[in-house]
Protein backbone atom coordinates (compact mmCIF):
# COMPACT_ATOMS: atom_id res chain seq x y z
CA UNK A 1 0.00 0.00 0.00
CA UNK A 2 1.50 3.37 -1.04
CA UNK A 3 2.15 6.28 1.30
CA UNK A 4 -0.34 8.38 -0.65
CA UNK A 5 -3.20 5.96 -0.03
CA UNK A 6 -2.32 5.50 3.64
CA UNK A 7 -2.02 9.24 4.29
CA UNK A 8 -5.15 10.13 2.33
CA UNK A 9 -7.26 7.54 4.13
CA UNK A 10 -5.78 8.32 7.54
CA UNK A 11 -5.99 12.10 7.20
CA UNK A 12 -9.57 12.01 5.93
CA UNK A 13 -10.66 9.72 8.76
CA UNK A 14 -8.90 11.84 11.37
CA UNK A 15 -10.59 14.97 10.03
CA UNK A 16 -14.01 13.28 10.22
CA UNK A 17 -13.30 12.29 13.83
CA UNK A 18 -12.37 15.89 14.64
CA UNK A 19 -15.69 17.13 13.27
CA UNK A 20 -17.64 14.45 15.15
CA UNK A 21 -15.94 15.14 18.48
CA UNK A 22 -16.41 18.89 18.03
CA UNK A 23 -20.08 18.40 17.20
CA UNK A 24 -20.62 16.12 20.19
CA UNK A 25 -18.81 18.50 22.53
CA UNK A 26 -21.35 21.23 21.70
CA UNK A 27 -24.33 19.13 22.81
CA UNK A 28 -25.64 20.53 26.14
CA UNK A 29 -24.48 18.72 29.30
CA UNK A 30 -21.96 16.69 27.31
CA UNK A 31 -18.92 15.37 29.15
CA UNK A 32 -15.93 17.61 28.34
CA UNK A 33 -13.81 14.62 27.28
CA UNK A 34 -15.09 14.89 23.70
CA UNK A 35 -13.66 18.40 23.32
CA UNK A 36 -10.21 17.31 24.53
CA UNK A 37 -10.28 14.36 22.13
CA UNK A 38 -11.03 16.75 19.27
CA UNK A 39 -7.81 18.59 20.19
CA UNK A 40 -5.77 15.38 20.58
CA UNK A 41 -6.79 13.96 17.22
CA UNK A 42 -6.08 17.36 15.66
CA UNK A 43 -2.50 16.93 16.87
CA UNK A 44 -2.45 13.45 15.34
CA UNK A 45 -3.68 14.90 12.05
CA UNK A 46 -1.00 17.61 12.12
CA UNK A 47 1.65 14.95 12.78
CA UNK A 48 0.47 12.94 9.79
CA UNK A 49 0.26 15.93 7.43
CA UNK A 50 3.69 17.25 8.45
CA UNK A 51 5.24 13.83 7.83
CA UNK A 52 3.61 13.57 4.42
CA UNK A 53 4.64 17.07 3.34
CA UNK A 54 8.19 17.07 4.70
CA UNK A 55 9.01 13.57 3.47
CA UNK A 56 8.05 14.75 0.00
CA UNK A 57 10.75 17.44 0.41
CA UNK A 58 13.33 14.69 1.07
CA UNK A 59 14.15 15.99 4.57
CA UNK A 60 13.63 12.81 6.58
CA UNK A 61 15.20 14.00 9.87
CA UNK A 62 13.08 17.15 9.96
CA UNK A 63 9.94 15.25 8.88
CA UNK A 64 10.28 12.68 11.65
CA UNK A 65 11.14 15.35 14.24
CA UNK A 66 8.02 17.43 13.47
CA UNK A 67 5.93 14.26 13.36
CA UNK A 68 7.17 13.21 16.79
CA UNK A 69 6.52 16.68 18.29
CA UNK A 70 2.84 16.56 17.31
CA UNK A 71 2.54 12.84 18.03
CA UNK A 72 3.81 13.23 21.59
CA UNK A 73 1.72 16.40 22.09
CA UNK A 74 -1.37 14.36 21.22
CA UNK A 75 -0.97 12.12 24.29
CA UNK A 76 -1.55 14.58 27.19
CA UNK A 77 -4.63 15.95 25.40
CA UNK A 78 -5.85 12.38 24.91
CA UNK A 79 -5.26 11.60 28.60
CA UNK A 80 -6.97 14.83 29.69
CA UNK A 81 -10.05 13.84 27.72
CA UNK A 82 -10.08 10.40 29.34
CA UNK A 83 -9.71 11.85 32.84
CA UNK A 84 -12.63 14.22 32.18
CA UNK A 85 -14.76 11.47 30.64
CA UNK A 86 -14.19 9.01 33.49
CA UNK A 87 -14.36 11.72 36.18
CA UNK A 88 -10.97 10.68 37.54
CA UNK A 89 -9.04 12.48 40.23
CA UNK A 90 -5.69 12.56 38.45
CA UNK A 91 -3.00 15.23 38.32
CA UNK A 92 -2.61 16.36 34.73
CA UNK A 93 0.74 18.03 35.38
CA UNK A 94 2.46 14.61 35.34
CA UNK A 95 1.19 13.93 31.83
CA UNK A 96 2.48 17.26 30.57
CA UNK A 97 5.78 16.75 32.35
CA UNK A 98 6.25 13.40 30.61
CA UNK A 99 5.33 14.89 27.24
CA UNK A 100 7.75 17.79 27.64
CA UNK A 101 10.49 15.36 28.71
CA UNK A 102 9.94 13.36 25.53
CA UNK A 103 10.09 16.53 23.41
CA UNK A 104 13.28 17.61 25.18
CA UNK A 105 14.83 14.20 24.57
CA UNK A 106 14.02 14.47 20.87
CA UNK A 107 15.76 17.85 20.47
CA UNK A 108 18.71 16.69 22.58
CA UNK A 109 19.08 13.56 20.48
CA UNK A 110 18.88 15.56 17.25
CA UNK A 111 21.40 18.12 18.47
CA UNK A 112 23.83 15.47 19.65
CA UNK A 113 23.26 13.42 16.51
CA UNK A 114 22.20 10.30 18.41
CA UNK A 115 21.54 7.17 16.36
CA UNK A 116 18.01 6.81 15.03
CA UNK A 117 17.17 3.93 17.36
CA UNK A 118 18.22 6.01 20.39
CA UNK A 119 16.06 8.95 19.32
CA UNK A 120 13.12 6.64 18.74
CA UNK A 121 13.58 4.85 22.06
CA UNK A 122 13.15 8.03 24.12
CA UNK A 123 9.76 9.12 22.85
CA UNK A 124 8.61 5.55 22.21
CA UNK A 125 8.91 4.79 25.93
CA UNK A 126 6.87 7.89 26.81
CA UNK A 127 4.15 7.08 24.26
CA UNK A 128 3.99 3.48 25.49
CA UNK A 129 3.72 4.73 29.06
CA UNK A 130 0.81 6.99 28.13
CA UNK A 131 -1.00 4.10 26.45
CA UNK A 132 -0.51 1.73 29.39
CA UNK A 133 -1.65 4.41 31.83
CA UNK A 134 -4.72 5.04 29.71
CA UNK A 135 -5.55 1.32 29.62
CA UNK A 136 -5.13 1.11 33.40
CA UNK A 137 -7.52 4.02 33.99
CA UNK A 138 -10.13 2.48 31.71
CA UNK A 139 -9.94 -0.98 33.27
CA UNK A 140 -10.19 0.55 36.73
CA UNK A 141 -13.47 2.32 35.87
CA UNK A 142 -14.89 -0.16 33.34
CA UNK A 143 -17.86 -1.12 35.55
CA UNK A 144 -19.13 2.47 35.76
CA UNK A 145 -19.11 3.38 32.06
CA UNK A 146 -20.10 1.89 28.67
CA UNK A 147 -18.42 -1.50 28.85
CA UNK A 148 -17.70 -2.77 25.34
CA UNK A 149 -16.51 0.48 23.68
CA UNK A 150 -14.08 1.26 26.51
CA UNK A 151 -12.91 -2.36 26.60
CA UNK A 152 -11.98 -1.98 22.93
CA UNK A 153 -10.23 1.31 23.76
CA UNK A 154 -8.20 -0.41 26.47
CA UNK A 155 -7.24 -3.23 24.09
CA UNK A 156 -6.19 -0.71 21.44
CA UNK A 157 -4.10 1.18 24.02
CA UNK A 158 -2.30 -2.00 25.09
CA UNK A 159 -1.65 -2.90 21.45
CA UNK A 160 -0.30 0.61 20.79
CA UNK A 161 1.96 0.35 23.83
CA UNK A 162 3.38 -2.92 22.52
CA UNK A 163 3.73 -1.30 19.10
CA UNK A 164 5.72 1.64 20.49
CA UNK A 165 7.94 -0.58 22.67
CA UNK A 166 8.77 -2.93 19.81
CA UNK A 167 9.24 -0.23 17.16
CA UNK A 168 12.84 0.83 18.02
CA UNK A 169 14.16 -2.73 17.95
CA UNK A 170 12.24 -3.71 14.81
CA UNK A 171 13.35 -0.57 12.95
CA UNK A 172 16.94 -1.18 14.02
CA UNK A 173 16.85 -4.73 12.69
CA UNK A 174 14.55 -4.12 9.72
CA UNK A 175 14.60 -0.45 8.59
CA UNK A 176 12.22 -1.23 5.73
CA UNK A 177 9.50 -2.10 8.24
CA UNK A 178 8.84 1.62 8.81
CA UNK A 179 5.99 1.72 6.29
CA UNK A 180 4.31 -1.41 7.68
CA UNK A 181 4.69 -0.11 11.22
CA UNK A 182 3.17 3.19 10.21
CA UNK A 183 0.14 1.47 8.68
CA UNK A 184 -0.30 -0.72 11.78
CA UNK A 185 -0.10 2.30 14.06
CA UNK A 186 -2.67 4.12 11.94
CA UNK A 187 -5.14 1.24 12.22
CA UNK A 188 -4.70 1.01 16.00
CA UNK A 189 -5.17 4.77 16.47
CA UNK A 190 -8.34 4.67 14.37
CA UNK A 191 -9.69 1.81 16.50
CA UNK A 192 -8.80 3.79 19.63
CA UNK A 193 -10.64 6.95 18.59
CA UNK A 194 -13.56 5.05 17.08
CA UNK A 195 -14.13 3.21 20.35
CA UNK A 196 -13.89 6.47 22.31
CA UNK A 197 -16.51 7.97 20.00
CA UNK A 198 -18.68 4.90 20.55
CA UNK A 199 -18.28 5.30 24.33
CA UNK A 200 -19.51 8.90 24.13
CA UNK A 201 -22.48 7.87 21.98
CA UNK A 202 -23.27 5.01 24.38
CA UNK A 203 -23.31 7.54 27.20
CA UNK A 204 -25.72 9.66 25.13
CA UNK A 205 -27.94 6.63 24.68
CA UNK A 206 -27.96 5.97 28.42
CA UNK A 207 -28.91 9.61 29.05
CA UNK A 208 -31.75 9.42 26.53
CA UNK A 209 -33.10 6.21 28.04
CA UNK A 210 -32.92 7.72 31.52
CA UNK A 211 -34.68 10.89 30.33
CA UNK A 212 -37.34 8.80 28.60
CA UNK A 213 -37.91 6.77 31.78
CA UNK A 214 -38.27 9.96 33.81
CA UNK A 215 -40.66 11.40 31.25
CA UNK A 216 -42.78 8.26 31.42
CA UNK A 217 -42.78 8.48 35.20
CA UNK A 218 -43.95 12.07 35.03
CA UNK A 219 -46.62 11.13 32.50
CA UNK A 220 -47.96 8.19 34.49
CA UNK A 221 -47.36 9.20 38.12
CA UNK A 222 -49.14 11.62 40.41
CA UNK A 223 -46.38 14.06 41.49
CA UNK A 224 -47.69 14.49 45.04
CA UNK A 225 -48.40 10.94 46.15
CA UNK A 226 -46.25 8.91 43.74
CA UNK A 227 -49.26 6.78 42.81
CA UNK A 228 -50.23 6.10 39.22
CA UNK A 229 -52.59 8.54 37.54
CA UNK A 230 -55.67 8.15 35.36
CA UNK A 231 -53.61 8.10 32.17
CA UNK A 232 -51.68 5.09 33.46
CA UNK A 233 -54.88 3.23 34.23
CA UNK A 234 -56.35 3.92 30.82
CA UNK A 235 -53.13 2.83 29.11
CA UNK A 236 -52.56 -0.45 30.93
CA UNK A 237 -56.00 -1.63 31.98
CA UNK A 238 -56.66 -3.72 28.86
CA UNK A 239 -53.25 -5.37 29.24
CA UNK A 240 -54.01 -6.02 32.89
CA UNK A 241 -57.19 -7.84 31.90
CA UNK A 242 -55.30 -10.07 29.47
CA UNK A 243 -52.33 -10.80 31.72
CA UNK A 244 -53.93 -10.90 35.14
CA UNK A 245 -57.21 -12.78 34.68
CA UNK A 246 -57.92 -16.44 34.27
CA UNK A 247 -61.24 -18.29 33.86
CA UNK A 248 -63.53 -17.94 36.90
CA UNK A 249 -61.54 -14.97 38.23
CA UNK A 250 -62.61 -11.34 38.48
CA UNK A 251 -61.03 -7.90 38.58
CA UNK A 252 -62.20 -5.42 41.19
CA UNK A 253 -62.28 -1.66 40.64
CA UNK A 254 -62.56 0.31 43.92
CA UNK A 255 -63.53 3.98 43.72
CA UNK A 256 -62.46 5.69 46.95
CA UNK A 257 -63.56 9.17 48.01
CA UNK A 258 -62.13 10.46 51.30
CA UNK A 259 -64.57 11.75 53.89
CA UNK A 260 -63.79 14.71 56.16
CA UNK A 261 -60.80 15.77 54.07
CA UNK A 262 -61.94 19.30 53.23
CA UNK A 263 -62.04 20.41 56.90
CA UNK A 264 -58.37 19.39 57.24
CA UNK A 265 -57.43 21.66 54.34
CA UNK A 266 -59.55 24.47 55.74
CA UNK A 267 -58.27 24.31 59.34
CA UNK A 268 -54.74 22.92 59.12
CA UNK A 269 -53.80 24.25 55.69
CA UNK A 270 -53.01 22.73 52.32
CA UNK A 271 -49.54 21.60 53.39
CA UNK A 272 -51.10 19.42 56.08
CA UNK A 273 -53.66 18.22 53.54
CA UNK A 274 -50.86 17.18 51.20
CA UNK A 275 -49.21 15.15 53.97
CA UNK A 276 -52.54 13.45 54.68
CA UNK A 277 -52.86 12.51 51.00
CA UNK A 278 -49.33 11.09 51.01
CA UNK A 279 -50.19 8.97 54.04
CA UNK A 280 -53.36 7.73 52.37
CA UNK A 281 -51.36 6.80 49.25
CA UNK A 282 -48.82 4.91 51.36
CA UNK A 283 -51.59 2.97 53.10
CA UNK A 284 -53.18 2.04 49.80
CA UNK A 285 -49.85 0.82 48.41
CA UNK A 286 -49.02 -1.01 51.62
CA UNK A 287 -52.30 -2.92 51.65
CA UNK A 288 -52.47 -4.00 48.02
CA UNK A 289 -50.38 -6.41 45.99
CA UNK A 290 -47.66 -5.63 43.47
CA UNK A 291 -49.99 -6.78 40.69
CA UNK A 292 -52.67 -4.27 41.72
CA UNK A 293 -52.91 -0.69 40.47
CA UNK A 294 -53.31 2.25 42.85
CA UNK A 295 -54.07 5.62 41.29
CA UNK A 296 -55.03 9.11 42.36
CA UNK A 297 -57.72 10.44 40.03
CA UNK A 298 -58.77 13.66 41.78
CA UNK A 299 -58.07 15.89 44.74
CA UNK A 300 -59.13 13.33 47.37
CA UNK A 301 -60.31 10.55 45.06
CA UNK A 302 -58.46 7.31 44.43
CA UNK A 303 -58.97 4.16 42.39
CA UNK A 304 -57.60 0.73 43.21
CA UNK A 305 -57.71 -2.03 40.60
CA UNK A 306 -57.28 -5.49 42.14
CA UNK A 307 -56.54 -8.35 39.73
CA UNK A 308 -56.81 -12.13 40.02
CA UNK A 309 -59.65 -12.18 42.53
CA UNK A 310 -61.42 -15.46 43.11
CA UNK A 311 -64.84 -14.14 44.15
CA UNK A 312 -66.99 -11.12 44.90
CA UNK A 313 -66.48 -11.80 48.60
CA UNK A 314 -62.72 -11.42 48.21
CA UNK A 315 -63.30 -8.02 46.59
CA UNK A 316 -65.54 -7.01 49.50
CA UNK A 317 -62.90 -8.18 51.96
CA UNK A 318 -60.27 -6.01 50.24
CA UNK A 319 -62.62 -3.01 50.44
CA UNK A 320 -63.15 -3.56 54.17
CA UNK A 321 -59.40 -3.87 54.69
CA UNK A 322 -58.76 -0.60 52.86
CA UNK A 323 -61.56 1.13 54.75
CA UNK A 324 -60.09 0.05 58.07
CA UNK A 325 -56.72 1.54 57.08
CA UNK A 326 -58.19 4.79 55.83
CA UNK A 327 -60.19 5.42 59.00
CA UNK A 328 -57.09 5.23 61.22
CA UNK A 329 -55.87 8.62 62.55
CA UNK A 330 -53.26 10.44 60.49
CA UNK A 331 -50.51 12.27 62.39
CA UNK A 332 -49.24 15.49 60.78
CA UNK A 333 -47.01 17.97 62.63
CA UNK A 334 -48.09 16.64 66.00
CA UNK A 335 -51.79 16.84 65.18
CA UNK A 336 -54.09 13.86 64.75
CA UNK A 337 -56.57 13.97 61.86
CA UNK A 338 -59.42 11.53 61.41
CA UNK A 339 -60.67 10.63 57.99
CA UNK A 340 -63.29 8.40 56.57
CA UNK A 341 -63.71 6.83 53.16
CA UNK A 342 -66.63 5.96 50.92
CA UNK A 343 -65.70 3.02 48.71
CA UNK A 344 -67.68 1.73 45.74
CA UNK A 345 -66.84 -1.54 44.00
CA UNK A 346 -67.27 -2.52 40.35
CA UNK A 347 -66.36 -6.01 39.11
CA UNK A 348 -65.17 -7.32 35.76
CA UNK A 349 -66.86 -9.03 33.97
CA UNK A 350 -70.07 -8.84 36.01
CA UNK A 351 -70.50 -5.05 35.81
CA UNK A 352 -68.66 -4.12 32.63
CA UNK A 353 -65.93 -4.94 30.13
CA UNK A 354 -64.10 -1.60 30.01
CA UNK A 355 -62.39 0.55 32.59
CA UNK A 356 -64.78 3.45 32.03
CA UNK A 357 -67.80 1.21 32.65
CA UNK A 358 -66.30 -0.28 35.80
CA UNK A 359 -65.29 3.12 37.19
CA UNK A 360 -68.79 4.43 36.50
CA UNK A 361 -70.31 1.48 38.38
CA UNK A 362 -67.90 1.87 41.29
CA UNK A 363 -68.56 5.62 41.35
CA UNK A 364 -72.30 5.02 41.57
CA UNK A 365 -71.81 2.55 44.41
CA UNK A 366 -69.56 5.06 46.20
CA UNK A 367 -72.25 7.77 46.03
CA UNK A 368 -74.73 5.32 47.45
CA UNK A 369 -72.40 4.88 50.44
CA UNK A 370 -72.27 8.65 50.91
CA UNK A 371 -76.07 8.86 50.79
CA UNK A 372 -76.28 6.32 53.60
CA UNK A 373 -73.94 8.07 56.03
CA UNK A 374 -70.44 7.85 54.50
CA UNK A 375 -67.43 5.79 55.67
CA UNK A 376 -68.44 2.46 54.25
CA UNK A 377 -68.07 0.20 51.24
CA UNK A 378 -70.63 -1.22 48.85
CA UNK A 379 -70.75 -3.37 45.74
CA UNK A 380 -72.45 -1.99 42.63
CA UNK A 381 -76.04 -3.19 42.36
CA UNK A 382 -77.44 -1.30 39.42
CA UNK A 383 -77.81 1.99 41.32
CA UNK A 384 -78.71 4.90 39.08
CA UNK A 385 -75.97 7.51 38.90
CA UNK A 386 -78.33 10.48 38.95
CA UNK A 387 -80.10 9.18 42.03
CA UNK A 388 -76.84 8.66 43.87
CA UNK A 389 -75.44 12.08 43.01
CA UNK A 390 -78.68 13.83 43.95
CA UNK A 391 -78.79 12.06 47.31
CA UNK A 392 -75.16 12.91 48.02
CA UNK A 393 -75.82 16.57 47.22
CA UNK A 394 -78.68 16.73 49.72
Amino acid sequence: MSYEIVHTFGSTTYFIFILLFLWISRVPRTNSGAGWWAISISCALMARLSLFVLLAMADQRLAIAVYVVFNVLEKPFLMTGLVRFLNLDAGMRWFWTAALAAEAWLFLALGADFPAWARTLGYALVNAGFMLCMARFILKKRAEFPGLPLAITAAACIALAAHWLAAPLILYLFPSWFRNGFVLGTVLVLVQYLSLLAAVLAQFQARLLEAEAKALDLAFLDPLTGLNNKRYMNTLFDQALVLATRPHQVVGVFYIDLDNFKPINDTAGHAAGDEVLKTVAARLKGNTRSTDICARVGGDEFVVIATQLDSEEQAAEIARKLLAQLTLPVQVNGQSHRLGASIGIGLYPQHGNSLSELIQCADQAMYHVKRNGKSGCEMYKGIQADEGRQAAAT
